[in-house]
């Protein structure tokens, strides 16, 4: 299938991946769309990511999808929420301070998941 990265089979198995590497975000951190990308090979692949991510609410198991944000933290994916607030209210509501829709001390907030979950 075209633009699904090389170690996916279909772009269902990609989401899938982004799902469970999502699920291993911290309450109270983030990650980005890109950092997701490269941790599962695929460093172009920052917009599927997003797709995911705006596909998360139909998972029958949860997927925290307010703690993913573009490079510079900012809540791009605020307006696939119920509310225009509710991705913002979720992460302060974990201790995230968000400001003008962009994360606070980011760098301390962030989640690599390329360093995180190292094996």
């Amino acid at each position: 299938m075209e633009g699904v990265p090389g170690n996916c089979h279909n772009m269902s198995d990609f989401f899938e991946q982004v799902y469970k590497v999502v699920r291993k975000v911290p309450p109270g951190r983030v990650t980005s769309y890109g950092a997701i990308a490269t941790y599962l090979g695929s460093p172009g692949a920052s917009r599927m990511v997003g797709w995911a991510m705006n596909a998360a609410g139909a998972q029958s198991e949860y997927v925290p999808a307010h703690r993913v944000v573009n490079r510079n933290g900012l809540l791009t994916g605020k307006h696939h929420f119920d509310t225009p607030k509710a991705m913002e209210e979720l992460l302060e509501n974990e201790g995230v301070k968000i400001f003008k829709e962009q994360v606070q001390d980011f760098k301390t907030k962030f989640w690599d998941p390329s360093i995180e979950l190292r094996e």
